[in-house]
């Protein structure tokens, strides 16, 4: 059945979306020599957040933004920012993302040795504690730290590169997740990064999610990033109704 949604399981997803949909774009297929600016033009698009995808070169096979970075770029805009730390050391790197004024922490269960002392940390240093699932690794990861997070975000391509092809067959994990986190009673957001596009948003947001990363999508849209947050939060918000 790969990732397909059978109509009873799309009823009991249904029940779920009463959270608003929300455009996180990821600046990793940004102009890197003028950042701030990029975050400017975010903004004013209409994004809800701004994701910075860390990496470390070990984790995932890219290196791209350190603390200063994303520091030198907090005071330019208001809307919040999430750093999705693609790292093997994300407890010697929390504070430091913290410090430079992100106010969600997103680590790698695959990371994480005691992914709960890891998140209660994340929350003692005042961002939210978010925990992300690889494409291979199960839902099952996440379900004793329910308690714990403000954010899931099921991986819907390998991470270390932008531009990578939807994998579709996590829509059955998104829907998983979103069950999990109905029986919490939990007020969790459930994240999608990797491949969302007009052409797939529509199949993660009916899966559950209701915050899409959305990178190359945006920034290819011949009609500039405006059209293309408005798109992506139509087709979603019309999948989830």
């Amino acid at each position: 059945m790969g990732g397909e949604l059978t109509p009873t399981l799309i009823e009991k997803v249904t029940e779920l979306s009463t959270r608003p949909v929300q455009i996180a774009p990821s600046v990793l297929p940004a102009d890197f020599s003028r950042l701030g600016e990029e975050c400017i033009n975010l903004e004013k698009a209409g994004v809800d957040r701004i994701q910075w995808d860390v990496m470390d070169g070990v984790f995932v096979p890219n290196l791209t933004f350190g603390p200063d970075v994303i520091r030198a770029c907090r005071p330019l805009v208001d809307v919040p920012f999430e750093a999705h730390l693609m790292v093997v050391n994300p407890d010697e790197l929390v504070h430091k993302y913290v410090e430079a004024g992100c106010e969600i922490i997103i680590v790698h269960a695959e990371a994480c040795t005691h992914l709960h002392r890891t998140l209660s940390n994340i929350r003692e240093l005042g961002a939210g504690p978010a925990v992300a699932l690889n494409p291979a690794t199960p839902a099952s990861a996440v379900r004793h730290v329910m308690d714990l997070v403000d954010l899931i975000l099921v991986m819907t391509v390998n991470p270390g590169f932008g531009g990578q092809e939807y994998i579709s067959t996590m829509e059955s994990k998104i829907s998983e997740v979103a069950e999990m986190i109905q029986h919490t009673g939990r007020d969790i957001d459930l994240e999608v990064d990797g491949g969302i596009g007009p052409a797939t948003v529509s199949g993660a947001a009916a899966a559950g999610a209701d915050v899409l990363v959305a990178g190359s999508a945006l920034y290819r849209d011949p009609q500039g990033l405006s059209h293309a947050v408005t798109e992506i939060r139509t087709l979603a918000e019309a999948a989830r109704s």
